[in-house]
């Protein structure tokens, strides 16, 4: 039940703060912080309670679970699951939800119930993906993040709202759409073969079809997965969307949806189809490389200083899909620790940069400059998390990113070469962020506030996480390994044949 209760608590924490609008903005605000410390407290306690057990459990066996029938004619239940892997993308789900809403309490003034409730349906929805193990609830909670989110950016948007909401909408509903298409086929296949349909992740295990079906099939689930992490060439709503998105609609993008992407290649999209995935791993590994790449050229050239940080995170979710086609314990280790630190960093900058935004009513670096004599607090915070992003051995992000790189080189040195440019390339755009930023002259005299306690209480946890992270990694990697171990030893070594 626990695990229900996560996604109850949050859809009726949502209710209540739209609820208490009519009473003044703090009720919805404060409905929603409860909510949220609720739930995390809830995860908290799984952990805790199931930590040793989690290291001990083998692939397929859940350390929680609720199956209750749904549309049993159709084979269809509310199955939620969690492993090692789900537990630690729930709990940075509750961590980011606390710091968005945080983030947002005095940015947002018109219709605060309403932006807490989609806040809360949108995490939801978030919750809802980590946690199904039945392919129709799990599209189910997939669109169900799709219409929260786009009223967050739609609605409490900036300039061009209007525009980027659509086409944060149009791309990934059509490509949902496509693997909505690959779970029906998959079932179907399965009945054929079978005599039952179903849409249990475990049964649909192992399904028997051609070659060709398969790589078509994979192909549908790779291009939801790929359009939400997003990886090149599929990347080009995540600009517009990011740029014109509230603070908190920005963590949430960059924290959590980006993150549903990777852990759909993880838990499905490889798993499912297996040999088409072997087939499929060189080109996807070369699209990671490129999104490496090719991300972090474009956020050298950006002017909109939040549009740099949206580039970032094509470049820097490029080693999530590298490490996750590399398919080895090492480098799957390190797509989980990319996504996990990636959250905490670019959810944080993207924090810094609405409030710089709040302050002087501008995102354009030409205009910006000598900020560190007048807000100290905000510079130096900057240039932490600038250092995380571009992946400072001690925290977090190189963790994640070294693993990735070490677990590719296995699989094909010369990938890995070009991969560990784009390191390079992240110090470049990093520097050059803070310096273009805060130092060098305040030539357009800005004066202005700078962090507040509660600014800075949401950063300083926000850095322990990631310090903590870079020094010492095992809780989380000693959690996430017997899912990615069993998921790798079910799959087997997958480019062996794709390269050798």
């Amino acid at each position: 039940m626990i695990l229900a209760w996560l996604i109850f608590i949050l859809l009726v924490g949502g209710v209540v703060a739209w609820l208490l609008e009519r009473l003044g903005p703090n009720g919805p605000r404060w409905a929603s912080l409860a909510a949220l410390t609720i739930d995390l407290i809830l995860g908290l306690a799984l952990w805790a309670r199931y930590g040793d057990h989690v290291a001990s459990v083998e692939y397929g066996v859940w350390v929680a679970e609720v199956n209750w029938a749904w549309i049993p004619r159709f084979g269809i239940a509310f199955h939620l699951a969690m492993d090692g892997l789900s537990l630690l993308m729930v709990l940075l789900t509750l961590f980011l939800g606390i710091v968005a809403v945080g983030a947002s309490w005095t940015e947002i003034r018109e219709r605060v119930g309403f932006f807490h409730f989609n806040v809360m349906w949108v995490l939801a929805g978030v919750v809802g993906v980590f946690l199904a193990v039945d392919l129709f609830l799990f599209y189910f909670f997939w669109e169900m993040m799709l219409i929260p989110m786009y009223f967050l950016i739609g609605i409490w948007g900036h300039e061009n709202r209007i525009y980027a909401a659509i086409k944060f909408f149009i791309f990934t509903q059509a490509s949902g759409l496509l693997m909505l298409v690959a779970i029906l086929a998959l079932c179907i296949i399965h009945y054929q073969g079978t005599g039952t349909f179903t849409f249990d992740y475990m049964q649909l295990l192992g399904t028997s079809m051609g070659p060709s079906t398969a790589m078509w099939l994979m192909l549908g689930f790779f291009a939801a997965f790929a359009v939400k992490l997003p990886a090149v060439p599929f990347h080009t709503w995540l600009p517009d969307a990011h740029t014109e998105a509230p603070t908190a609609g920005s963590v949430i993008l960059a924290g959590l949806l980006l993150k549903t992407g990777g852990y759909g290649l993880l838990r499905f999209a490889i798993p499912l189809f297996p040999e088409a995935a072997r087939a499929f791993a060189p080109v996807a590994m070369g699209l990671g490389v490129i999104s490496i790449l090719y991300g972090a050229v474009l956020a050298y050239a950006q002017t909109d200083l939040k549009r740099l940080v949206a580039y970032t995170s094509v470049s820097h979710l490029g080693f999530v899909l590298l490490g996750v086609f590399a398919w080895n314990e090492l480098a799957l280790q390190g797509a989980v620790m990319q996504m996990i630190c990636h959250g905490i960093s670019t959810g944080a900058l993207f924090i810094l940069v609405g409030a710089l935004q709040e302050r002087i009513h501008t995102r354009d670096i030409r205009r910006m400059g000598g900020l560190w004599s007048v807000v100290p607090k905000m510079g130096a915070v900057g240039l932490f998390f600038a250092m995380a992003s571009l992946g400072l051995p001690g925290l977090g992000n190189f963790v994640g990113e070294f693993l990735v790189l070490v677990g590719s080189f296995r699989v094909n040195a010369t990938v890995t070469v070009f991969a560990a440019l784009g390191l390079v390339a992240a110090t470049i755009y990093s520097l050059n962020l803070v310096q273009r930023t805060f130092h060098g002259e305040n030539t357009e005299g800005w004066s202005l506030p700078d962090l507040s306690a509660r600014d800075m209480a949401i950063f300083a946890v926000m850095i322990v996480s990631l310090v903590w992270l870079g020094l010492y990694p095992q809780p989380v990697l000693g959690t996430a390994e017997p899912a990615l171990k069993g998921l790798h030893e079910y799959v087997g070594d997958l480019p062996r044949i794709a390269w050798r």
